[in-house]
């Protein structure tokens, strides 16, 4: 059952336009701070100037990225190992990565502050870079060039600033607005712990600061001016505030976090699709964070670069276009593929080290490494391909392998018995396949009662998926809505596809056999009636009837010696006897079966039929040859019955002055159509006995009838009863 499932109800909220909208709580005269249609609200010129500026501040922080490397390129290595410090380009890689996103969305989004902030940070990074870059090179000089003392100040004190965007972007995300009531002086306090420890580094002279981290300045920057800003606050004033700053500052990102997570749950439709953009960000920056740990290097910049550029690209999608892509699914995937792959590498790790400290004794270096790779790949490799598989079985379940979930489905439903047990295997086969706590089967059966089976616990949200058969929706499939294991991807809708058609077929034919055992019952059960109908009929008619007889002739016979006219008068009365018994088994033979049918064939038994029923004004005309050919006998009799019941409502309501009756064969069926120049049948007249047995005659062989009333007056009474096999 695929793509159709009750889903929760698939429940979905209607898609927002692809901008940052107006939160719920302001009033609607209020443009979104994050619409792309703001500028066009405000004044032409500003409408203009800020894209225009956004793009000025990308080409800005692009170039200040170029004029790093080009300052990179010309610092010898010696230079940058006597300041202790990396490449510039590096630390402008960040701004570099944020200067597209700050630029879009300062140029579709200008009302909102986050796109402020996302093009500041860019602009902001670029420069630590060029500044970083400059330094080093302008230090070589003696004395240093222009402009050392203002980079060593931008980036030893300014560039404190540089992570507070982070918390800014968390408290603002979405809309631009800090969140209200009491969260927002929890956010107020998280800038102002964010802030403490920058404000102080720009304040505190150089050399408090380098007391406090135990360091001291390199030599080369003697010459330079390094407390521009400094402020002269005692040592016992100035210390304890920076021992207080340092936990403050993880304060300032745990607040954050607690209003990300506030607002997460609280939204709802469009904002909370924009939310969990940014909590796929946290995930891949968690993920980037485990593999630079993984494989540490002196690339930390690039590593946090990637994190910061990943970070603004979703933001960018989450304010500007959230529904672009399935964030839902996307946020499922980098968890669940993101996770396992991390999984596999810290255990390659494990094992590499495990073999080298097991081997590494007994050899130099160079054999302790072949061995452990051997050992590695005799031992470890031939595991590691089923080790992923056991964990993504238990991750994702049987996804992965289609022909399984589908033979196991057809194994479970070969040992079911009744409809519920199939319906509860259809749940159970689904529910390992994709590793989910709750699947539901809701099938419909014929007689319109609904069958529910469920495996697990029915979550507050579902999705359904609509189960149908031959076009036609038999039930509906649930699965929980959210969640990582709800989400489904492509493959995994055509497996759920083959799933629910096989679940379809399984039901359908539930439905058959429970169909096919109440025909059963039916039929032996109106055998039985119209055997006692028969015997009934028999036993308190024909059989008195004849005992009758016999008596009469018995007594006739022994009058008829001495009293011949009283002989004859009782040998009169049991001749009417007879002829009664006669016409009661003329009735009996024409309940089972028209004897006109074996006569005249059911086109002269019709005819017959209509002059018997009709008036003699009436013009009847039979058309079609489907009459001559082989019948079975029951399309017979059902036929001759409908036609005969159409004849008599026009008799007794139509006041037709015409009647056509046409018996066509088309497809394998024969078909049957009175139709009529009479009054017809009122629109909110109620169905009577006998159009009832007009359907349920033609239902029993599998076939229709209908009663129409065209416009142009009359009634057109239409049977189509299989016949031949069809």
């Amino acid at each position: 059952m695929i793509p159709a499932v009750e889903v929760r109800e698939p429940v979905v909220a209607a898609p927002a336009a692809d901008s940052a909208d107006a939160p719920p709580e302001r009033p609607p005269a209020a443009p979104a701070a994050g619409s792309p249609a703001a500028p066009g609200r405000g004044s032409p010129v500003r409408g203009r100037v800020v894209p225009a500026l956004g793009w000025i501040v990308a080409a800005a922080s692009i170039a200040a990225v170029a004029g790093s490397a080009a300052l990179d390129l010309a610092t010898p290595p010696e230079a940058r190992a006597a300041v202790d410090s990396g490449t510039g380009w590096e630390i402008g890689l960040s701004g570099l990565l944020l200067a597209v996103p700050g630029a879009l969305l300062l140029s579709r989004a200008p009302r909102n502050a986050v796109s402020w902030v996302v093009a500041g940070a860019a602009l902001f990074w670029a420069l630590d870079g060029l500044a970083s870059s400059w330094l080093t090179y302008a230090v070589q000089s003696d004395p240093p060039l222009p402009g050392a003392s203002f980079s060593f100040w931008f980036v030893q004190r300014f560039g404190a600033f540089l992570l507070f965007g982070l918390p800014l972007l968390l408290l603002l995300y979405p809309d631009g607005r800090l969140p209200g009531g009491r969260w927002r002086t929890v956010s107020w306090v998280a800038i102002g712990c964010t802030a403490l420890l920058p404000v102080l580094v720009v304040t505190t002279p150089a050399a408090v600061l380098d007391e406090r981290a135990g360091t001291q300045l390199p030599e080369v920057f003697s010459g330079l001016a390094v407390d521009p800003t400094s402020l002269p606050l005692p040592e016992a004033v100035v210390l304890p505030l920076l021992h207080l700053a340092f936990p403050l500052s993880a304060v300032g990102i745990l607040l954050p976090l607690a209003v990300v997570v506030h607002r997460l749950r609280a939204a709802t439709g469009e904002d909370r699709r924009r939310m969990r953009w940014l909590l796929w960000a946290g995930v891949v920056d968690a993920l980037v964070m485990v593999v630079a740990l993984a494989f540490p290097s002196t690339t930390v910049s690039i590593d946090l670069a990637v994190a910061v550029g990943l970070t603004g690209l979703a933001v960018t999608l989450g304010i500007l276009r959230p529904g672009a892509v399935d964030i839902d699914r996307l946020l499922g995937g980098t968890l669940v593929y993101g996770g396992l792959a991390a999984g596999v590498v810290v255990l390659d790790l494990l094992v590499l080290g495990t073999a080298g400290m097991l081997l590494g004794d007994r050899f130099d270096e160079r054999n302790a490494l072949l061995v452990t790779l051997l050992v590695v790949a005799v031992g470890y490799v031939p595991l590691r391909a089923a080790l992923w598989r056991i964990v993504r079985r238990w991750a994702l379940g049987e996804r992965e392998d289609p022909y399984r979930v589908v033979s196991g489905l057809a194994e479970r439903l070969e040992r079911s018995d009744g409809p519920d047990q199939q319906l509860m295997a259809v749940a159970a086969a689904v529910a390992e396949a994709f590793r989910s706590p709750y699947v539901g089967v809701e099938v419909t059966s014929a007689g319109g009662e609904r069958l529910l089976a469920e495996h697990g616990r029915r979550p507050g949200a579902v999705q359904s998926l609509p189960i149908a058969y031959r076009g036609e929706d038999i039930g509906r499939l649930l699965l929980p809505r959210h969640g990582v294991r709800a989400q489904l991807l492509s493959r995994d809708e055509r497996l759920l596809a083959d799933v629910v058609r096989q679940a379809a077929a399984a039901a359908r034919a539930s439905s058959l056999a429970a169909q096919l055992q109440a025909s059963r019952e039916q039929l032996v059960a109106a055998r039985e009636e119209e055997r006692r109908r028969l015997r009934r009929d028999l036993h308190d008619g024909l059989g008195p009837s004849l005992g009758a007889v016999v008596l009469r002739i018995d007594t006739a016979r022994n009058l008829a010696a001495g009293r011949p006219e009283d002989a004859d008068r009782l040998l009169r009365q049991a001749r009417d006897d007879v002829a009664a018994a006669l016409a009661d088994v003329r009735r009996l033979v024409h309940d089972l079966r028209p004897p006109a049918l074996d006569d005249l064939g059911l086109a002269g038994a019709v005819r017959q039929q209509a002059e018997r029923v009709l008036p003699p004004q009436v013009t009847v005309t039979l058309t079609g040859d489907g009459a001559g050919a082989h019948l079975p006998a029951a399309v017979e009799v059902a036929a001759y019955r409908i036609a005969s019941e159409a004849l008599a409502n026009v008799a007794r309501h139509a006041r037709a002055s015409r009647v056509e009756v046409a018996l066509e064969r088309d497809a394998g069926a024969l078909v049957v159509c009175v139709t009529d120049d009479g009054a017809g049948i009122p629109q909110d007249a109620p169905a009577g006995v006998g159009l009832v047995s007009l359907r349920e005659r033609a239902a029993e062989l599998g076939g229709s009838c209908t009663v129409e009333c065209p416009a142009d007056g009359g009634t057109v009474v239409r049977a189509v009863l299989p016949a031949g096999g069809g």
